[in-house]
């Protein structure tokens, strides 16, 4: 027998409890058949005032994750999904191959992260050179620039938001996050990417590929489309960029 609402895929979601944009986004991205099953990381909502506190915010996520994952995990998921962006950048490609190994090995499920997800968005646009935009303060988005840049792509340009705090990350904009946009494009990049999964962005990276006339990469999106894709859901659907409309 299978689950009667999830009888295409259980998703265990984990994001940090401070997070409220990944679970509405990934909701309006749900096709029929598969639902998503939220398991929060549990962090204070920490004033992030420099590099020094957001040092200390992923150290946080890091010793509260497993406890996120092993409750979940009772629900008899069939992938875990990482709602989450500044773990998975952090320390580079190495780093982020351990944490999923690491996730693989305590779960046995297969495992979506955000850092997989954009590399396999941006080749499935061909796309090398690339402008970012994060909510973090410097020392984020050096470790942003270290992964891509390890998986072979070109950082052209970067601003970090410098948000106040985790929760303030969703405080951000639409009108915000299109300014920076705009001020991120140019000639020499194929693609921006958005990252920081608290940032929420799906539905602005849709009209942002109209008015720039190249890919714009939600993080929220990408992670979305990978993990059904790797479940081998090719549900097309409109209203969140190109990515999601293509097998």
């Amino acid at each position: 027998m299978t689950d009667s609402l999830g009888w295409r895929q259980k998703l265990a979601v984990l994001v940090p409890s401070t997070n409220t944009s990944v679970q509405p986004e990934f909701d309006s991205m749900r096709p029929l058949g598969v639902t998503n099953h939220i398991s929060r990381i549990r962090i204070p909502n920490i004033a992030l005032n420099n590099d020094a506190d957001f040092d200390r915010l992923i150290e946080l996520i890091s010793a509260a994750q497993d406890e996120a994952v092993d409750s979940v995990m009772s629900c008899q998921p069939d992938q875990l999904v990482l709602g989450i962006s500044a773990e998975v950048f952090w320390g580079g490609l190495e780093a982020s191959r351990k944490l999923k190994a690491h996730l693989l090995e305590r779960t046995g499920l297969p495992v979506t992260m955000g850092s997989d997800a954009c590399g396999a968005a941006l080749d499935k646009f061909g796309a090398k050179r690339i402008a970012v935009l994060t909510p973090y303060q410097p020392v984020g988005d050096r470790n942003v620039i270290r992964f891509f840049e390890d998986c072979g792509y070109e950082v052209k340009r970067i601003h970090g938001l410098k948000c106040e705090s985790p929760v303030h990350i969703a405080h951000v904009t639409e009108r915000e996050m299109a300014t920076q946009l705009k001020a991120l494009d140019g000639d020499d990049v194929d693609a921006l990417v958005q990252v920081g999964t608290n940032l929420a962005m799906a539905r602005l990276a849709a009209a942002g590929e109209l008015w720039l006339g190249k890919p714009v990469l939600a993080i929220n999106t990408a992670i979305y489309w990978h993990a059904l894709r790797s479940a081998g859901i090719m549900d097309q659907q409109a209203g969140f960029g190109s990515l999601l409309e293509m097998h």
